[in-house]
Order: C-alpha cells, then sequence, then structure tokens
C-alpha cells in the first residue's frame, strides 16, 4: 500500500527522491523506469492512459510503498483518493533549468523517435505512445518545444497539484535542499550520509541513447 505519493514532473529530482525514499524505509518505491523494463506493467498502463480503462490503482502499484514520477504525477489526484493516507511531496526545480534538461534529455527520446520512427506495436512504439498521451500531448498540449508555453505548464502543474490537494496537505520540495525538509514531513530522523543526487544530465543522455538504438527511453 502507498504510503507516500510524488506529483513532481519528471527531471525534478524523482530519481534522487526514490533513492532516498528507500533509504528511509519506504521503499520499494514504484517509478516510471519500472514500466520502460517491465512488458507486464507497460501492457498494464497502455489500458489506464491510452484505452481509458478503469485503473485498480492498488493492483497497479501492488508491493510498492511509495511512487514517483511518470504516471504519478498526471494521475496524482486519483491516486491520492484510493490512497487517502498516503503523504504527497511535489519536487520542484528551477523553471528554466527544468526546461533545458527535460528539452536534452526525455525529449530527446520524441524527437528521435520521429526522425527514425519505431516498428509499429513494438514496445518502444507503445511507450511512445503512453508517454506522449500523458505528457508530450497532455500535459504539454503537443507544445513542448515552445518553451513559454511549457514553463507554463510546468507552473500551472505545480499550482494545480498544491490547489488540489491542500497547501497544509503537500511538501514543496526541491532536492538541493537535502534531507531535513523531507526527514521533517515525513517524521523519521535524518540519515547521517549525504541526500543521494542519481540521474544526472549525463546519465539520462545516455539511457536515451541507448533507447534510442534499443528499445524505450524513461521519462523521469
Amino acid at each position: 500500500m502507498l504510503k507516500l505519493i510524488n506529483a513532481g514532473l519528471g527531471r525534478t529530482g524523482t530519481t534522487s527522491l526514490q533513492v532516498a525514499l528507500d533509504r528511509l524505509g519506504l521503499g520499494p518505491c514504484f517509478h516510471m523506469f519500472d514500466i520502460v523494463g517491465d512488458e507486464t506493467r507497460l501492457k498494464e498502463w497502455e489500458k489506464v492512459v491510452c484505452d481509458g480503462a478503469e485503473a485498480d490503482w492498488a493492483a497497479l502499484f501492488e508491493g510498492r510503498t511509495s511512487a514517483v514520477d511518470g504516471p504519478c504525477a498526471v494521475y496524482y489526484r486519483q491516486i491520492s483518493e484510493a490512497f487517502p493516507e498516503a503523504k504527497v511531496i511535489l519536487t520542484v526545480r528551477d523553471a528554466e533549468g527544468w526546461y533545458r534538461s527535460t528539452h536534452d534529455t526525455l525529449f530527446q527520446f520524441v524527437l528521435r523517435s520521429a526522425e527514425n520512427p519505431p516498428e509499429p506495436g513494438s514496445h518502444q512504439d507503445r511507450l511512445l505512445r503512453v508517454t506522449s498521451t500523458m505528457v508530450w500531448d497532455g500535459i504539454f498540449g503537443g507544445r513542448f518545444t515552445d518553451k513559454d508555453h511549457a514553463i507554463e505548464a510546468y507552473h500551472r502543474h505545480n499550482e494545480e497539484v498544491v490547489r488540489a490537494l491542500g497547501a497544509d496537505n503537500v511538501l514543496v520540495y526541491d532536492v538541493k535542499q537535502g534531507w531535513e525538509p523531507l526527514c521533517a514531513f515525513l517524521g523519521v530522523e535524518v540519515p547521517e550520509e549525504d541526500f543521494p543526487h542519481a540521474n544526472d544530465s549525463a546519465a539520462m543522455r545516455q539511457r536515451i541513447a541507448q533507447a534510442a538504438g534499443a528499445g524505450p527511453a524513461p521519462t523521469g
């Protein structure tokens, strides 16, 4: 059962948060990577995202204590309703840095797929369909290349999360703040080791390059 939900968009430190939550005992943590690398999960989410099937949230997150990235940022309201006791974190970063990082990493999967279209029905094609429906055509309305529009959508998403769930119920969190605000929100002790910083832009670009040549790409 989920005890924590992250409603932040990809490239806002979601993977670092995943590692931190595992360290704090809130793992295993669901991440978009779980959909990328699991054919069964991809089929499950494809039905919900693309085909409009009713979601069995308990089944989709079975065995997970927390969830970050990907679908959580899009379906945070429904997931929160399914797990009303779960705490909610909204990961954020400066908008300019977020756009640059997203454009130079995640969006490259879209551009490369346009240049070299995946085989219809392939894993890569279906993953592109899922991520486009949720993110590129969903949150950004097919206009991610319009920087001003994308940044406006980014701010609007963050504002809607806080407005929908209530400011008192959401931790607005930049991973650069480290352990203290996160641990205070969760009511746990601060670990002695440094806060993790995972999946930087260089690492993500490598993932995208591999994905463009040999399979699907991650989204957060």
